[in-house]
């Protein structure tokens, strides 16, 4: 029963956390990006031009232009994903139509800014989105489907659609409107990508050493942090030794690094960042007591 209501709440949280992302990015279109009269990415970008065209509202034609993808993302990928990709886009398209009333006051009238803080409000929604393992169907169903029968990259993928879509708008439109709307399309990426890749960002440390263990044990002690033994072998020598694998938070790299100096300064070490990190110690927390030595945080 316990389980039961823990799936729940976990279902609940998603479906919220695809609604926020949904709604953020509804914003990011209904306060800077129709307002400056900016394309979008994706079936966005089509749904868009249209609605420049004869005000047709654009979350209705995202809803009609996905129905074919809902098809096709349930025959190649089955019913789950399909499920996910109609929440996600009933989601972002009822959030479009329903901030659309933002765009009458013109909030901001520089078309840079507009681009910016519309890429920025658009790529942290998506992000949420994505993080909630859902998608806003259109160019991502069809770049995943393209992919898995002829191997091309889904970033070229979509990419070489959108690329369409800004010459289009560059014929209708004009060339200006292109240029800004490569500005935001570049920033809806980056941000997208770092929200889906986490903002926890860590830092993994290897360190190799005859002292191996007592290095170990001097961080588990003075630092807070759980470390793996790995067992290693030089390739030269072909004398094994303990190896230690570590995450710490970026303010314990220098106590790290005091504890090495201080115990073996002659220690091979390598501290390298890490996009996400999730487990006992980050994510979840640590039991207050533990017997194992072969922890990592």
């Amino acid at each position: 029963m316990r389980h039961m209501s823990e799936l729940a709440n976990t279902h609940i949280w998603r479906y919220l956390k695809i609604l926020i992302g949904s709604l953020i990015a509804g914003l990011g279109y209904s306060t800077f990006i129709i307002p400056a009269k900016l394309l979008a990415s994706g079936l966005s970008g089509i749904a868009v031009i249209v609605y420049y065209m004869i005000d047709l509202p654009i979350g209705l034609q995202l809803i009609v232009y996905n129905i074919p993808i809902v098809y096709l993302a349930y025959r190649v990928f089955g019913k789950l994903y399909a499920i996910d990709t109609i929440i996600g886009t009933v989601m972002l398209s009822v959030a479009i139509d329903a901030t659309s009333f933002i765009g009458n006051y013109h909030l901001v009238e520089d078309p840079i800014l507009n681009s910016v803080f519309g890429g920025v409000l658009v790529g942290i929604g998506c992000g949420i989105v994505f993080r909630a393992n859902s998608n806003g169907g259109g160019f991502d169903v069809l770049g995943a489907v393209i992919k898995k029968y002829y191997s091309l990259d889904l970033g070229t993928v979509v990419f070489g659609f959108n690329l369409i879509i800004i010459l289009v708008g560059i014929v209708l439109f004009n060339v200006s409107i292109g240029l800004y709307t490569l500005i935001n399309m570049y920033i809806v990426g980056e941000i997208t990508n770092k929200v889906v890749a986490g903002f926890n960002r860590k830092k993994l440390v290897i360190i190799i050493s005859p002292f191996s263990e007592i290095i170990g044990w001097t961080i588990i002690q003075h630092i807070g942090r759980g470390v793996t033994f790995l067992n290693g072998e030089g390739a030269y020598s072909h004398k094994n030794q303990k190896v230690i694998f570590a995450v710490v938070n970026l303010t314990q790299v220098s106590k790290v690094k005091l504890i090495v100096n201080a115990i073996d300064p002659t220690a091979f070490m390598i501290i390298t960042d890490t996009s996400e990190v999730a487990g006992r110690g980050f994510t979840i927390k640590m039991p207050e007591k533990h017997s194992s030595k072969d922890l990592t945080e």
